[in-house]
């Protein structure tokens, strides 16, 4: 395993780069400093260092974007869909061509390297684009009752002010995944990023602008005190929707909030992925799908590989090459090239994998690979196997959110089945055969909202993406993704 070191033009760039971002709030297409002047610093999990100071929103700041997002909505709302595709459309290609920019603000935000984060800003893009040609297709109904007496004709509207809550680890993907349908769909937006990555979301607020988006529409208060900003726009009887990505904790809390002005709610949550290995996979594929599942973001994922069971007679095997894999990749700065394997997001991060893996080993857990932290500045954990890993240990229970991958054996395709459905959370799982009935069997007994059948991707635009259980309500993408924004309106017009 290598560590690598940050070049120093790339640094320099990224220097370039962030310090040409409004770093302020944005409410009603303007820049501004918060009421209270309060500031707080961003800090690069590869060097600890700040890289910039953000605009410390609070209640005052909170209030005047909702107010602003309740007076715009009618105007929004009565523009024409073709109009509003046509925002999402060129903010799309803006998006990819300065992908380059966006990838390296992201990295040098929140640790990923530079490759995976231009992948997700190719990602991200493809929300906008996908709901600029959704935002044209959103349809109604003509019928006539059963009795022939009435014309029933049915059509949607915007559901009105929507408040959008976004986590670190995926800070220009999850932005733009929920502001794509939104603007699609008719809806002011008041939205806040989170403090740990705020740069990505502000970096894309100059576009959407340069796109053509009406002052107004789109509101950004980034705060340190999440509570004081969103608990404003819950209570404030303006906003009418809410779509949060994040904790199943902050999410329960968010809904009961909700529930006090019958506010429609999305909610993408916590997850415990499992990752079932049957013998009769093809296990360079399955070795590759678990590389994919667990490493992507550094562990860092609501749809990472938590819990991967693997059918007995290939389970020491499976493992070795996984810690193979895992043992070879090069952990360091993600602005350098080369680089596999970037920081976690912050102190609170590392200490929480290192905890984990500590009670698992305890409890009995072997350590194939990593296990440990590298004697370097950053927050960084080498990627860690764990195999014999008992069923009591914290991490059988608790999301990782690190490179840590526990291998546990099975022996029955129902124990599998059983072992994987042990959790209160619901929002992906993996499986690897090549016996077609076992994976559609296998597939359709998982309680999950999502399946990866011999993959370890499953996200995309075109596909309906949440959980069941306490992984969320709603879906973000895909035909249905515009439907969280929308409601249906009757009128009942008589035949005479």
């Amino acid at each position: 395993m290598t560590t690598n070191v940050t070049d120093g033009s790339v640094a320099e760039r990224a220097r370039e780069v962030i310090a040409k971002i409004n770093t302020g709030l944005f409410i009603d297409g303007k820049w501004a400093e918060a009421a209270s002047g309060a500031r707080f610093d961003v800090f690069n999990p590869a060097t600890e260092q700040v890289i910039a100071t953000v605009a410390d929103g609070g209640p005052e700041d909170a209030k005047r974007a909702i107010e602003t997002a309740g007076r715009v909505q009618k105007d929004w709302a009565r523009t024409s869909a073709r109009e509003r595709s046509e925002i999402l459309r060129r903010a799309y290609e803006m998006v990819m061509e300065r992908q380059d920019d966006l990838a390296l603000i992201m990295t040098t935000e929140m640790g990923k390297p530079l490759a995976e984060a231009k992948g997700e800003v190719a990602y991200a893009a493809d929300y906008f684009r996908w709901f600029s040609e959704e935002a044209v297709r959103i349809g109604g109904d003509h019928t006539t009752s059963g009795d022939g007496k009435t014309r029933v004709l049915v059509s949607r509207e915007p559901v009105g002010p929507c408040v959008l809550v976004t986590p670190w680890n995926f800070p220009i993907a999850m932005g733009m995944r929920k502001i794509g349908p939104a603007i699609a769909a008719g809806c002011t937006i008041v939205f806040k990023p989170a403090a740990l990555t705020p740069l990505s979301s502000l970096a894309l607020v100059d576009i959407l602008a340069e796109a053509g988006l009406p002052a107004g529409v789109l509101n950004v208060v980034c705060t340190t005190k999440a509570s004081s900003v969103v608990s404003p726009w819950m209570s404030s009887g303006i906003a009418r929707k809410i779509s949060f990505t994040g904790s199943t904790e902050v999410g329960v809390r968010l809904l009961e909030q909700a529930a006090k002005h019958v506010m429609r709610s999305s909610m993408e949550l916590g997850g415990n992925a499992p990752f079932i290995v049957f013998e009769d996979a093809d296990l360079d594929r399955a070795v590759d799908g678990a590389v994919a599942a667990k490493m992507r973001n550094m562990g860092e994922a609501c749809t990472a590989a938590n819990r991967i069971f693997v059918q007995r007679p290939i389970a020491e095997e499976f493992a070795r090459r996984l810690a193979e894999r895992l043992g070879s990749l090069s952990v360091g700065d993600g602005a350098e090239s080369g680089t596999d394997v970037g920081p976690l997001v912050e102190e609170k991060a590392l200490r929480k994998v290192q905890e984990l893996v500590d009670d698992a080993v305890n409890k009995g857990a072997k350590v194939v690979c990593g296990g440990n932290r590298p004697n370097r500045p950053g927050y960084f954990y080498s990627p860690t196997v764990l195999s014999a890993v008992p069923a009591d240990a914290d991490l059988m229970t608790e999301e990782i959110f690190g490179p840590v991958a526990p291998v546990l054996p099975f022996d029955t395709e129902e124990e599998a089945v059983r072992m994987a459905n042990d959790t209160p959370f619901g929002l992906v799982g993996y499986l690897f055969t090549q016996d077609v009935d076992r994976g559609f069997r296998v597939g359709e007994a998982l309680e999950v909202g999502m399946v990866g059948l011999n993959t370890g991707i499953v996200a995309n635009a075109a596909a309906p993406f949440g959980g069941v259980k306490t992984s969320g309500l709603g879906r973000e993408g895909g035909r249905v993704g515009i439907d969280e924004f929308l409601e249906y309106k009757y009128m009942a017009v008589p035949r005479v």
